[in-house]
């Protein structure tokens, strides 16, 4: 989880996407996230499988999950699927 505390303290809004391997369409919504903020912003995906302690760690039951962070404090968390233009909207909150 060091690695996971070194990302969210990004002085740049962090999006995280914890999903389940049958969740790939969000790749594309993603990308669309990443291409509007550029560098304003941060885009992860964490697949849940391959990261079980953190899932747990921060109680994510419901997937795919949205989790932005800044500056390492939580500022927003949604579950369920979510387009770009709400994500885009969310991120751009905190830049």
């Amino acid at each position: 989880m060091s690695k996971f505390g070194d990302i969210i303290q990004s002085s740049v809004p962090v999006l995280i996407d914890f999903y389940t391997n049958d969740q790939k369409q969000t790749t594309s919504i993603l990308q669309d996230v990443a291409i509007n903020l550029g560098a304003q912003a941060k885009v992860i995906r964490i697949e849940v499988a391959k990261n079980k302690t953190l899932t747990d760690a921060l109680r994510i039951e419901y997937f795919p999950t949205f989790i932005i962070y800044k500056d390492g404090e939580m500022k927003w968390r949604q579950s369920g699927n979510q387009d770009a233009a709400l994500l885009i909207h969310q991120l751009e909150q905190y830049i």
